[in-house]
């Protein structure tokens, strides 16, 4: 039993040589190209016929793709890779490669895991370990933009407080942040003055293109929404932002303390185990008792770390903190932009909602005057039909007798008139 967990141990604390890593750059591909990005160096490639053919590895899903390699010193190469050697490499599941998969439509996400930090921000997807950042190659210019700026970062800035994955997330953040800055202000010149233009003459036009700059704005308070709350979020939970120390973890696990146990042990027995082969069964004696106080020493180390990790976490995420907190600020901003302007596209709605208000009110109380004078003119020429009438009447032996009547009828409707508009005009159907 012991034997088998020291075999099991030893296979796991393996810690990958440089010739593991170069494995990276030349994957069990078909065909692996790269090519540095500057003219004074040489182009190079290299054909490792370990697998299946391109056309198999899409058949399942593991179809290879263009990507970008910057190390820690600013050097960039472009690489082609396929996501079953960016999972082994990066130790991430697939599930996190379909994030950066430009053919899926996914919002804004930050993933750290035990190797690497996943970064899907607007068009920028990329891979950011301890040691270098794999960027997915697309013809965006936000992309060539992200690799010049943090190449030349790079080399210029060697001392940088920072470690090296959090100067590849910020330029990520920073990239994206001013991106979506400059859409919401590029939107906000054009929409003003159509609005302004709207209030003063409502036409089927302008309200097309208010719709149009509407339903553009909604989409880019989303994307603005969802970059916040992912910083936001990360900022809420401490243990993923200790998840995100990469280069931390990778010197805690260069000096893990197990490493010093298996060379001990080896030294007390007599014997050279080696990491990767299968341990025999049988173990001197003073091998076992080596084992099991290392690892009481190692169980009494980690229930003295977890005592302390809540202060030792503060330290180590505090650099990480304040540099989400500052560009959420900035993406905080930018955000109320976008609600202060749909704020003014629903004031303008208002007021074009009350204009056509009282348009229609005037329309109505037109349509009561005239509905009005409707009825009266209705009365005078039925009485003036009765009198046209052949009939004999009193009234035909004056020759004026008509005239007369005529003259009074007219009079009598105008008064009723009148008086429909005093009545109106008394319960506020009509303005007074």
């Amino acid at each position: 039993m012991i034997s088998h967990l020291i075999g099991t141990a030893s296979e796991k604390s393996i810690v990958p040589t440089e010739e593991t890593r170069g494995q990276y750059y030349s994957s069990s591909m078909p065909e692996s190209s790269l090519s540095n990005d500057s003219g004074g160096r040489s182009n190079f490639s290299g054909q490792v016929n370990r697998g299946p053919s391109v056309s198999g590895l899409k058949k399942r899903g593991h179809g290879t793709r263009s990507w970008i390699k910057i190390d820690q010193d600013g050097s960039s190469q472009t690489l082609t890779l396929d996501k079953g050697t960016i999972m082994r490499n990066c130790s991430l599941p697939s599930r996190d490669l379909r994030l950066l998969d430009p053919m899926f439509i996914y919002p804004s996400t930050i993933l750290g895991r035990e190797k690497a930090i996943v970064v899907n921000l607007e068009q920028i997807r990329c891979i950011i370990t301890a040691d270098e950042v794999i960027l997915m190659n697309s013809l965006d210019g936000s992309v060539g933009q992200y690799r010049s700026e943090l190449c030349n970062r790079l080399q210029k800035e060697k001392t940088d407080d920072l470690p090296f994955e959090f100067r590849a997330l910020e330029l990520a953040l920073e990239l994206t942040c001013t991106s979506l800055d400059a859409q919401v202000k590029e939107l906000e010149m054009e929409i003003y003055p159509v609005l302004d233009e709207l209030a003063s003459s409502i036409s089927t036009l302008n309200l097309e293109r208010v719709r149009r700059f509407k339903g553009h704005l909604l989409a880019l308070t989303q994307r603005v929404q969802k970059v916040r709350d992912e910083i936001e979020h990360l900022m809420d939970d401490d243990g993923d932002m200790a998840e995100m120390c990469l280069t931390e973890k990778k010197m805690r696990s260069d000096t893990y303390p197990f490493n010093d146990c298996l060379q001990t042990l080896s030294l007390g027995s007599g014997r050279v185990i080696s990491r990767s082969a299968p341990t025999s069964p049988e173990l001197p004696t003073n091998g076992l008792h080596m084992l099991q106080r290392a690892f009481s020493s190692i169980g009494n180390t980690s229930k003295h770390g977890s005592s302390m990790g809540t202060s030792d976490n503060g330290e180590r995420i505090e650099p990480l903190e304040m540099l989400l907190e500052a560009y959420f600020i900035v993406i905080d901003n930018t955000l109320n932009t976008l609600l202060s302007l749909k704020e003014y596209i629903d004031d303008t709605e208002d007021f074009i909602n009350i204009k056509l208000g009282n348009i229609q009110n005037r329309l109505i109380q037109f349509e009561v005057l005239l509905t009005a004078a409707t009825l009266i003119a209705a009365v005078f020429a039925a009485v003036a039909g009765v009198f046209g009438m052949n009939f004999k009447s009193k009234v035909f032996a004056y020759p004026s007798g008509f005239h007369w009547v005529l003259v009074v009828t007219g009079i009598a409707c105008a008064l009723m008139y009148f008086s429909f508009l005093c009545y109106f005009r008394y319960k506020n159907v009509l303005p007074a």
